[in-house]
């Protein structure tokens, strides 16, 4: 099988182009290459299908091999794939997730593609579209306990669930391997939780860490960094309408809160190599 390893600011994926590929068991496929040690190595798979209803598909699959709903680095990439490959001679595409269909614009220079801005739909507060348990109608700034100790954290959801969690503490000295687990596991998130560690530089510039369900913690994650720009926005911190820089461990992601709380990323996308495995 034939595979291209790409990555959107160091949150790498491997993708298998499915116009000429079949794969029986993506659960399984994804924990095997998935593997650094023993085999390619990548936050999980992405699969690039035929759509009915839009012009791709797309299905991820993190390393434990579970299914996400959405990834925004994922979708950047698969807009530089299928531009670069020849699959589409358009700059703006449609794609199909698990959480709607999501418009990429291509941003093309020397006949490839270098960064793609997404629209990613709307960012939703309300503790059922999250879904988080915390008996009142959206969890904004609100105390949560883990690991012994009181945090206060906003719940989003971007498609998938996330929950921003603010703190005056350097983000670079947390023990996400020690935390991240028992915020992804918490009884109060049913579906587990990505969760977002972030410090505020200023109004316009957050840095964050994110551990991802299902995968620890990532270099980046897009949707993460979409739901603390809206989490930021929701609770005063950062203006509406404007350039929201979020800086993460593998670069910078621009983010703008429109109205309404729709969601819009530019970044960058980049293809590693390519190679093919055993399927």
């Amino acid at each position: 099988m034939k595979f291209t390893k790409m990555h959107g600011i160091a949150n790498d994926y491997i993708y298998i182009n499915c116009f000429k590929e079949k794969v029986d068991d993506p659960e399984a496929l994804s924990v095997r290459l998935s593997d650094r040690r023993r085999s390619i190595g990548g936050d999980g798979i992405i699969l690039i299908c035929p759509s009915d209803v839009a012009d791709f598909r797309m299905r991820m699959f993190n390393a434990d091999g579970s299914e996400g709903k959405m990834c925004g680095n994922g979708s950047r990439c698969i807009g530089k794939y299928v531009y670069d490959k020849g699959l589409t001679d358009k700059t703006e595409v449609t794609l199909e997730t698990l959480a709607g269909i999501k418009t990429l614009k291509l941003h093309v220079s020397d006949g490839k593609v270098g960064s793609v801005t997404v629209d990613m739909g709307k960012a939703e507060f309300s503790s059922k579209s999250v879904p988080v348990i915390c008996g009142s109608p959206e969890m904004i700034d609100a105390p949560i306990d883990v690991c012994g100790r009181t945090w206060r954290g906003t719940a989003v959801s971007m498609g998938n669930p996330h929950l921003v969690v603010f703190t005056d503490e350097d983000i670079s000295k947390l023990p996400l391997d020690k935390i991240g687990p028992e915020f992804e596991h918490n009884a109060i998130f049913p579906d587990r939780v990505n969760t977002e560690f972030v410090n505020v530089i200023d109004a316009h510039t957050l840095s964050m860490r994110v551990w991802e369900r299902g995968s620890g913690e990532t270099m980046a994650c897009g949707t993460g960094a979409c739901a603390v720009a809206a989490a930021a926005v929701k609770t005063g911190i950062s203006p509406l309408g404007e350039k929201i820089t979020v800086k993460l461990l593998g670069g910078d992601l621009e983010i703008v809160i429109s109205d309404g709380f729709g969601v819009s990323m530019t970044g960058p996308a980049e293809t590693a190599f390519e190679g093919e495995v055993q399927a």
